[in-house]
């Protein structure tokens, strides 16, 4: 029986997205190679490096010595130790592998600043991945798995077998033409045997002992942007031998990356594991460079996948379900160094091989920006996992599938300055990337301790087996059944012959062994008896079970048809409820659309409604506007036209009077005897005499005013404003102006205009001939809409004064006479009084008013 694990799962399932750790990045730096090397970089306290300019490449700012600090989560420095650094680094990974989480560790930097020495080690101080491995099969060395319980499939999934599979498949494996050597007797390679000698014997304190635990190893490298399976067997041939083929990513059902093919070899130990890596690192490329003597062109990445599955409720077998089972593992990866051609002097293939370096390395820091730039900012970019193997490989770590922790190895030589500067950016910039947390395993539900009760059982009853048949403390022993089944036979008489001739001890002896021989046929008819007694009862018994069990089989028949029924009806009651919970969750977005559309077309209408009443109301506003703006036109031209009509009248009636006058004077002139001086009539009976032949009324006495003519149409209510201001001038004319029911104010007053009708304004200034010019400016008074008080004007009435004493008389002849000269001042005086008059004038845009007008004296016939 099989059943397949479920790999690595999805990062939105398996991490928490509220809890993020940043990725954590460490500095370690190497030692010089040789004492009188400059150095250029300086650890300046456990967290921080100072690296600063070396001779020839120093920078000024300022006059000052330029000195950059960078900040780590640790420095570890020239005299730290593998132990030291694997305990910090690493070791938290190798525990997060041992409870099902997933880990990513890398070393970066330039080429020869120790990261392979880092990762692998060297004769005697191993690295980082023998102390990885050394510390898990010392964590599960007494937990493990028999070999091919755990079976890898070729879908990133594990598959766990039973304990006959297994066997089988071990017997299968070793029935090979190349068997391989037992673990047990391999002889380790010196080149490495050092590397793996950990004496600190490192573990995990807390291992579920209910597991059972099986470790696989692989070993890729990625050169030239290709992937090669280093633990893979090429068939050899000498004479056309076939270059390795390029492996490929996959993904899994789960979005994890995988390398489809890949070589996944389980181990069972230290030596075994370390063993498959140095078979595999000894293929990997690398090549002597110009700044390292065995530079490593390719990226190496070496997995451990550790399979754990939890045992049965007896604690002795490995539970046959596939939710239970768990695979994790730790990724190890030896990035190449990245490097300058122009210092390598690479040319051709070492050439090609830098430039896909740099590419690969270039791709994974545009990763990283990217998602600093997403995680700092909210935005949404693409990370371009794909651009590189390498950054596709491993794109679940960075979207939360485990922890990710990165040594930055730096040389300190000033060779290396701008380098280590770049990389120096490069880390920093990394730290501030931030990884989900991924959550714990989920429990399997089983009571714990069920491996420590298995064995102390087993114990127990190997004991208690051990002393059956011997005495057990100093108490006496029970006798057996056996042997109070031999003492119930008769005693044996002594055997011993003491004389050739005694005829009595044989007699006894065979008498005895007779009797012995008879009870033993009698309890054997007796057993025989009851061993028939007792078939028969078994038949019986049989018959008996095997009717119950017919009958137990045919009501389990019944359950179980009852049980399939009712299995059936709830299988299609769970898909009844899937297709009616669809449904519902259907009806559920249209109801919420639909009422989504009724909310926007309810608010569309409100403000439709109120765009309504709003035009209603502008609409409203307008026309009582434009009846207001009609009504006071038709006033205003209703008051124009009567001024108009008014002034015309006014204008032909003083005509018509001052044609009368010039006519009567005339005819007086003409008729009137020459000798006879007439006696001048006076304006007062001139005026009695022309009333009665003219029907046009006499003009007004004086020029100023003319109150004869009514200027406006006013109801009797009608009340004004007399507005004269402090500096009037009285004019001490004959007529002033009169303005009836009128307030007279100094300054115009909300009070004064709310109690009258019409507003007039006395204004006076010097006209152009020296005289004082008086304007009457008149208005309607209106309520505002503020409760206020307007003024409109609408006539101004211009009131002038005029000195005769300018007017010149008409010159007399060198000799006149006297008679001549009476009759002559006599028409003189009639003339000047004819001609001048007082006459309106009319049609003027601003109102009626008055002016004298002269007519040139006629000279006398």
């Amino acid at each position: 029986m099989k059943a397949a694990a479920r790999t690595p799962r999805r990062p939105r399932k398996a991490t928490n997205p509220t809890q993020k750790d940043p990725v954590g990045v460490y500095c370690r730096v190497r030692p010089l190679s040789r004492a009188d090397q400059e150095c250029c970089i300086e650890v300046i306290s456990g967290t921080a490096v100072q690296i600063h300019p070396p001779e020839g490449y120093r920078i000024f700012r300022n006059g000052e010595y330029r000195e950059t600090q960078y900040s780590f989560k640790e420095v570890f420095g020239t005299l730290v130790a593998q132990k030291e650094l694997f305990d910090v680094v690493a070791k938290p990974l190798v525990e997060d592998l041992i409870r099902g989480k997933n880990g990513l560790l890398f070393t970066y930097g330039v080429t020869g600043s120790g990261k392979t020495h880092t990762m692998t080690g060297s004769p005697g101080d191993g690295g980082l991945l023998p102390r990885c491995l050394a510390m898990i099969f010392n964590s599960i060395g007494p937990f493990q798995a028999k070999r091919f319980v755990f079976k890898l499939d070729d879908k990133n999934g594990v598959d766990v077998q039973s304990e006959v599979e297994a066997l089988l498949e071990r017997q299968r494996r070793e029935a090979l033409p190349t068997p391989k050597t037992p673990a047990g007797k391999r002889q380790l390679d010196p080149e490495f045997a050092d590397m793996i000698d950990v004496q600190d014997h490192c573990r995990v304190e807390e291992v579920d002992e209910d597991n059972v635990y099986g470790v696989f190893v692989s070993y890729i490298e990625i050169y030239n942007n290709y992937i090669y399976d280093l633990l893979e067997e090429a068939p050899c041939d000498s004479i056309k031998p076939k270059p390795p083929q390029s492996k490929i990513l996959r993904e899994d059902q789960n979005h994890n990356m995988y390398v489809m093919g890949c070589t996944e070899v389980e181990v069972k130990s230290t030596e075994e594991a370390f063993e498959v890596f140095w078979r595999g690192q000894k293929k990997r490329r690398i090549a002597n460079t110009q700044l390292n003597r065995e530079s490593s062109r390719s990226h190496s990445v070496f997995i451990i996948k550790l399979a754990q599955a939890p045992l049965d409720a007896d604690g002795d077998n490995v539970l046959q379900e596939k939710e239970q089972i768990t695979l994790s593992q730790l990724s190890l990866v030896d990035l190449a160094g990245s490097e300058r051609t122009n210092r390598t002097k690479a040319e051709g293939n070492r050439l090609r091989e830098a430039g896909n370096i740099n590419q690969s390395l270039m791709t994974l820091r545009t990763c990283i920006e990217v998602l600093r730039e997403n995680q700092l900012y909210g935005t949404n970019k693409m990370v371009p996992y794909r651009d590189s193997k390498l950054t596709h490989l491993f794109k679940n770590y960075f979207d939360g599938e485990g922890k990710v922790r990165m040594i930055v190895c730096v040389n300190p030589k000033a060779e290396d300055y701008e380098e280590s500067l770049q990389v120096m950016r490069f880390a920093e910039m990394t730290q501030e990337v931030e990884v989900a947390r991924p959550l714990d395993r989920p429990l399997c539900g089983l009571t714990p301790g069920r491996r420590l009760r298995n064995q102390a059982f087993r114990e127990e009853l190997s004991r208690k087996l051990e002393l059956r048949g011997g005495p057990v403390g100093s108490g006496p022993e029970e006798p057996s059944p056996a042997e109070l089944f031999f003492q119930s036979f008769p005693p044996l008489p002594s055997c011993e012959l003491l004389d050739i001739n005694d005829d009595q001890t044989l007699p006894k002896l065979i008498e005895a062994l007779e009797q012995r021989h008879k009870m033993r046929q009698m309890l054997a008819e007796e057993f025989a008896k009851n061993v028939h007694a007792f078939k028969t009862m078994l038949q019986e018994f049989d018959s008996s079970v095997a009717s119950k069990e017919n009958y137990i089989q045919g009501k389990l028949a019944e359950k179980e048809k009852t049980i399939t029924g009712q299995r059936t009806e709830l299988e299609r009651l769970e898909k009844k409820i899937k297709t009616l919970e669809y449904k519902i969750e259907i009806l559920e977005k249209t109801a919420t659309i639909y009422e989504e559309d009724k909310r926007n077309l309810q608010q569309e209408l409100e403000s439709k409604s109120q765009k309504l009443q709003r035009q209603a109301s502008d609409k409203r506003r307008l026309e009582a506007r434009l009846q207001g703006m009609v009504a006071e036109t038709s006033l205003k031209w209703e008051k124009e036209c009567e001024r108009r009509v008014a002034a015309k009248q006014l204008e032909m009636q003083n005509k018509l009077w001052v044609k009368d006058e010039k006519l009567k004077q005339l005819k007086a002139i003409v008729t009137e005897p020459r000798a006879e001086r007439p006696e001048r009539p006076s304006r007062e009976r001139e005026r009695e005499k022309a009333l009665p032949r003219s029907v046009s009324p006499s003009p007004a006495p004086s020029a100023p005013v003319a109150p004869l003519r009514p200027r406006r149409s006013r109801s009797a209510g009608e009340r004004w404003v007399d507005h004269r201001p402090p500096s009037h001038v009285p004019t001490e004319t004959l007529l002033q102006p009169r303005v009836p029911r009128a307030i007279t104010v100094d300054a115009p007053s909300e009070r004064a205009l709310a109690r009258c009708d019409r507003y007039l304004l006395t204004h006076q200034e010097l006209a152009s001939d020296g005289e004082i010019q008086t304007k009457l400016i008149k208005g309607d008074v209106f309520k505002t809409r503020g409760g206020g008080q307007a003024v409109q004007f609408t006539d101004i009435e211009t009131l002038k004064q005029e000195s005769p004493t300018g007017r010149k008389r008409r010159s007399s002849p060198p000799n006149p006479d006297p008679a001549g000269d009476a009759a002559d001042s006599e028409w003189t005086d009639v003339e000047t009084r004819c001609s001048v008059a007082v006459e309106m004038r009319a049609g003027s845009a601003l109102g009626p008013g008055f002016q004298h007008h002269a007519q040139p004296k006629r000279r006398k016939p």
